[in-house]
């Protein structure tokens, strides 16, 4: 019965939204209809991959198309969803609690939610019960200045309900249209997209994600916008079916990016007795928009600031390297990053951002490359999505960005600088700014090309114990703590966010059972080109067994990597560790006269293919001392799919070898 429901559904969900073609070449079209639920869809049942899942979405129809705006005259867009689930398990009720995003900008323009409707359908001795949405579960959040976020709570959820809402937003920024996902966290029979563009309006689409979307229809159709003037649009539909749920996986850039989904960018505009407009069909027209804007170029090249503070920053100094880690250092002291990314600033001057002591990546990076630009250093912006955002798709889409930096060449080497976080040294970026590529741009003479972003500093941290086992199986002793590179990085955040080093200390044993920690040091803090060291007294319990006269240790104690998270048989998508790393550990044992080794792991070496990665153990016994050497080398930022079983057979095997005991047995 249930399969034959789910057949029966899937089936009249095709039906439902595909075009069907007779041989007088009509399109026939069957419209999905708020609160019209077939009793199939309550059989409905998840299986296969997702039969875990807590909800299925039974479709997701979107709409997007232009009106003319009665306030502006002007095109506006109009977004209208319908989205229909039904919920299998209690981990579901949160999809009953639905929000909207609308945008405002600085000015008058704005988005506006124009209806929105939901409710909940239950099945009560037989009979469809309808629970609408309450007036009262309507609520309204200032999210930012430039965003607020409408909620719904709908009611009566149960295991079994099947929800859904419809909403229709009119939106002024018609520079970029709404996007649409393909793929969520539950699994999708029907996801459909219908785009309508007038003729007026060319726009880029960027499809992409790692499942294939349909594009049935392509045409043009007739439109009205003005009484009694004809015109067309280019109407494009979009859809999938059977989307499996996507499932979260370590070690990605975001997961948006292996979503399938499509965006839109205006590209031209060519209306009647007005000539052609190109915003961005090529990078050559971007950087030349962006030379000319008041929070981007012209922000660059006002001068009067810099040209105040500049000798007292230099006091003469005339090495270039130096020159810049001067202004790079002023900078990161006298700005605060405010944690937004942005590739424009939000001031039109250098000097009112320096007064306000705080901004966004592109208030602070923008002003660092005005203060060098009046330094006469060579020293360019570069447009950049940062990994949450999402990779660009490569070809002119201004819009794909959300970040800027700077960078210069000093002795033919490249130094990024972003200047967001005090402790970035010169020629590293932030993780979040780790994306593989950049966009760099000349704005004398709009050319611009992709530079690799790909650091090259590696993550290195270095773990020594040097520890005596007394006989009742307490170990004590020093610990160091080596860090360089992205581990310094991640190190330094933490020490400086965490409230006193008393608190710092507490989050270091947190997940270390019987620890004992005692004159605790950190040097080069801030000393960001010189190797952070940590050194610690302890003291160690509840780490050593004792069975009869065998005394069992497993050596690498707190640092051994006690999962694997690569879990998947296969996986579809790149593994993304953002920089290559390196951790190597030795642990030495001093252990009592009475104790001898009964039993010792086996050592070894365990390469990928083309040593893309290492992992190494090793064990050395002279007298009553011994030593572990251990080292995990991950070589490369990037793993392909077809290079992650190997990838998982490596950490599958560090984590059975790090876990391995040592056994001595006490002299009787």
């Amino acid at each position: 019965m249930q399969k034959n429901a789910l057949k029966f559904l899937t089936l009249m969900l095709c039906i439902g939204v595909s075009n069907l073609y007779a041989q007088t070449g009509q399109t026939v079209k069957r419209e999905f209809k708020f609160g019209k639920i077939a009793p199939a869809e309550f059989e409905t049942k998840a299986s296969g991959q997702d039969s875990s899942a807590s909800a299925i979405k039974l479709f997701d129809v979107g709409e997007c198309y232009f009106e003319i705006g009665p306030s502006s005259g002007g095109f506006v867009y109009v977004f209208e969803r319908h989205i229909r689930y039904k919920i299998l398990n209690k981990n579901g009720y949160d999809l009953a609690n639905f929000k909207v995003e609308l945008y405002k900008s600085s000015g008058s323009a704005k988005e506006d939610l124009n209806y929105m409707d939901g409710a909940t359908y239950n099945m009560v001795d037989g009979k469809m019960v309808t629970s609408k949405l309450n007036k009262d579960a309507k609520f309204t959040e200032e999210f930012n200045k430039n965003y607020m976020i409408k909620k719904f709570a709908l009611p009566n959820v149960k295991e079994g309900s099947i929800i859904e809402f419809k909403y229709k937003i009119k939106s002024d920024f018609i520079f970029t249209l709404r996007g649409w996902k393909f793929q969520s966290n539950v699994p999708t029979l029907w996801s459909e997209y219908n785009v309508r563009v007038p003729e007026y309006f060319t726009y880029k689409n960027n499809l992409s994600g790692y499942y294939q979307v349909d594009h049935p229809l392509h045409q043009s159709i007739n439109a009205t916008y003005i009484s009694g003037v004809n015109s067309s649009a280019v109407y494009d539909k979009y859809c999938v079916a059977n989307m499996p749920a996507l499932k979260n996986e370590p070690y990605v850039t975001t997961m948006d990016d292996y979503t399938p989904k499509i965006e839109f960018e205006l590209r031209a505009t060519n209306f009647p007795g007005d000539i052609y407009h190109d915003y961005n069909g090529s990078w050559p027209k971007i950087i030349s928009g962006l030379a000319g804007d008041e929070n981007f170029g012209s922000y660059i090249n006002r001068n009067s600031y810099a040209k105040s503070v500049l000798p007292g920053i230099l006091k003469g100094e005339k090495d270039t390297l130096t020159v810049v880690k001067l202004i790079f250092n002023y900078v990161k002291n006298s700005l605060k990053w405010n944690k937004e990314y942005s590739k424009y600033s939000n001031e039109t001057n250098p000097k009112t951002l320096f007064e306000k002591k705080t901004g966004s990546s592109g208030d602070i990076n923008l002003a660092l490359l005005n203060l060098l630009k009046e330094a006469k250093i060579e020293a360019y912006p570069v447009l950049l999505s940062t990994r949450e955002n999402g990779a660009h798709p490569g070809y002119p889409l201004v819009s794909a960005f959300n970040n800027v930096i700077g960078v210069t060449e000093i002795g033919n080497t490249l130094y990024f600088l972003d200047a967001t976080d005090k402790d970035l040294p010169a020629g590293m970026l932030d993780y979040e700014n780790l994306s593989h590529q950049g966009f760099y741009i000349d704005l004398k003479s709009f050319n611009g090309r992709w530079l690799s972003t790909e650091p090259n500093v590696a993550s290195e941290k270095i773990f020594t114990y040097n520890m005596v086992l007394d006989k009742e199986n307490k170990l004590s002793g020093k610990i160091n703590q080596y860090s360089k590179g992205y581990a310094a990085l991640n190190l330094r955040n933490k020490y400086r966010t965490t409230n006193n080093e008393t608190e710092f200390i507490k989050g270091f044993k947190k997940d270390k059972t019987g620890l004992e920690v005692s004159a605790y040091k950190i040097d080069n803090l801030d000393n960001l080109d010189e190797l952070l060291t940590e050194s610690m007294d302890v003291v160690i319990e509840e780490n050593v067994e004792e069975a009869g006269n065998l005394v069992y240790f497993t050596p690498l104690l707190f640092e051994r990597t006690k999962e694997n998270l690569f879990k998947l048989e296969q996986r579809k998508f790149p593994v993304d560790f953002a920089y290559p790393f390196k951790e190597s550990y030795r642990i030495t044992v001093n252990f009592p006269e009475d104790y001898e080794i009964d039993k010792l792991p086996k050592g070894g070496i365990y390469k990928l293919p083309e040593d893309n990665g290492t992992f190494t153990i090793n064990y050395i016994t002279e007298g009553k001392t011994l030593m572990v050497k251990s080292t995990i080398n991950v070589n490369k930022s990037l793993y392909t799919p077809e290079e992650y079983f190997d990838l998982k057979e490596l950490f599958k095997t560090v984590v059975e070898k790090q876990a391995e005991q040592i056994v001595f047995k006490k002299k009787v």
